[in-house]
């Protein structure tokens, strides 16, 4: 007798013990099925937010690629090459040959971040420490694979 009730009372124990450690994991769970929905909805956001970005850019343009590559030109050795150019232009002593602003005193105009957007313009953004601006910039690839740049637009921020 002494041993039924014995066993009765362990066999509630358990069940009650099983019972409330299902329905721990059964929210966490939840929890976790939520934060992979939250993590999921967030991951096609950022996807979505790098398709518009990457959009202008040369490296995703087949038709700037196929322009270069119908000359026998490898894009992924290009676009290198071409930023390479232009940040050489950093390198002029005077006037910058691309920036057409004066730079302050003892200061040098610099193109500081560079953008191809496809086989014909540039977007770069350029600054002397105190002053910066942004350019549209027009470029040419001749057979001889050099680069010449033409500067369309360009405009300085306000100095506050």
């Amino acid at each position: 007798m002494y041993l039924f009730f014995f066993t009765l009372l362990l066999v509630v124990f358990q069940y009650v013990n099983a019972t409330r450690i299902y329905k721990t994991q059964e929210i966490q769970l939840n929890n976790y099925r939520a934060k992979l929905k939250t993590y999921k909805d967030s991951i096609s956001s950022l996807n979505d937010d790098l398709v518009n970005k990457v959009h202008f850019d040369l490296n995703r343009n087949e038709d700037a690629i196929s322009y270069f590559e119908k000359d026998g030109i490898d894009v992924s050795t290009l676009i290198p090459f071409i930023k390479d150019e232009l940040y050489k232009l950093n390198e002029k002593k005077g006037q910058h040959p691309i920036v057409p602003y004066a730079s302050s005193e003892g200061n040098h105009m610099l193109i500081n971040t560079v953008k191809i957007l496809n086989h014909k313009w540039i977007i770069a953004d350029f600054s002397d420490g105190e002053y910066w601006g942004e350019l549209f910039i027009t470029y040419t690839v001749d057979k001889n694979k050099q680069v010449s740049f033409n500067l369309e637009a360009s405009f300085l921020y306000p100095f506050n």
